[in-house]
């Protein structure tokens, strides 16, 4: 399968392994990952100042990955994700907008009508790879270790967009792509993270997700499984900001569900982004090393 890895703004700046994973995983299933330059901001930060800007900006990254002839828009952030979606929705039920958006893209040399399929890097592992695939690749199982899997708000809200995929409140597909590595997840309460929150109150972002990492640790997670760079800001970069406020030491390695499942997979560490990650894994890699000396 050919597809277009979309970057958005903010994996590029913040959250370098979590593509690399992503590539290298997709190799391992014989999937084509390309890159198209001209891609720009999917327009999600415009959305809140002006409707049809975010839908001319997705729009247009469409049109292109379509004159490419890929399969798929292949995302990684939650936000790129819901904004691309949303406007192939748009696009193919409201025929008002849809003639709007289309006088904006001719304007600028293109044409798209919402027939590109877009997938989260997420569902495409899930759908599109597909279970039963994974866990026949898998040569390392990673049974023994706890992990939080948390997806985030937008990869199923607002569910009229993504048409019956998975259930919006209480989604179980990143559970089953982490349990088809062999470890074993723990049930969480739905919260958000609180990355929505962080550029307007920062002490309440914060605290939303110390509700959230009380939960895990709670619980007894090794680690935390994420798919959105914005969550991964809250949990893993800011991680050490919540400790010092509460005087609590979570300790909670954040590693980007591709990382996970490289490692099922057998692929070495360090193809898989981990020197990017900031909370250290000694435990995890104690327990993988020990796993790997029993056979």
């Amino acid at each position: 399968m050919r597809v277009a890895l979309f970057l958005g703004c903010t994996v590029p700046v913040r959250a370098t392994n979590y593509e690399q994973a992503f590539r290298r995983v997709a190799a391992e299933f014989g999937t084509e990952v390309i890159d198209i330059n001209d891609f720009s901001c999917c327009g999600f930060p415009a959305k809140a100042v002006d409707r049809m800007i975010p839908l001319v900006m997705a729009a247009r990254n469409l049109a292109l990955a379509e004159r490419e002839g890929v399969e798929a828009v292949v995302t990684l952030c939650n936000a790129c994700t819901e904004t691309l979606t949303e406007t192939n929705h748009v696009l193919r039920h409201d025929p008002e907008q849809q003639e709007k958006v289309a006088g904006h893209l001719a304007n600028l040399g293109y044409r798209y009508d919402g027939s590109m399929t877009v997938r989260h890097a997420a569902r495409f592992l899930y759908q599109e790879i597909g279970l039963d695939r994974i866990r026949t690749k898998v040569t390392q199982p990673l049974a023994g270790w706890r992990i939080a899997a948390y997806p985030g708000c937008h990869y199923t809200k607002p569910a009229e967009i993504y048409e019956g995929f998975d259930r919006p409140e209480r989604p179980i597909s990143l559970n089953l792509l982490v349990e088809a590595t062999g470890a074993e997840t723990l049930e969480l309460e739905g919260t958000c993270c609180g990355g929505g929150t962080l550029g307007a109150k920062e002490e309440t972002a914060l605290k939303m997700a110390r509700m959230t990492l009380d939960q895990m640790k709670e619980r007894g997670a090794d680690a935390v499984a994420l798919i959105c760079p914005f969550c991964d800001v809250m949990f893993e970069q800011n991680q050490k900001k919540i400790e010092r406020q509460v005087g609590v030491e979570y300790g909670l390695p954040v590693l980007y569900y591709p990382q996970l499942l490289g490692l099922a997979l057998g692929i070495p560490r360090e193809e898989l982004g981990f020197s990017i990650n900031r909370i250290k894994m000694d435990r995890l890699w104690q327990k993988l090393d020990a796993q790997a000396m029993r056979g």
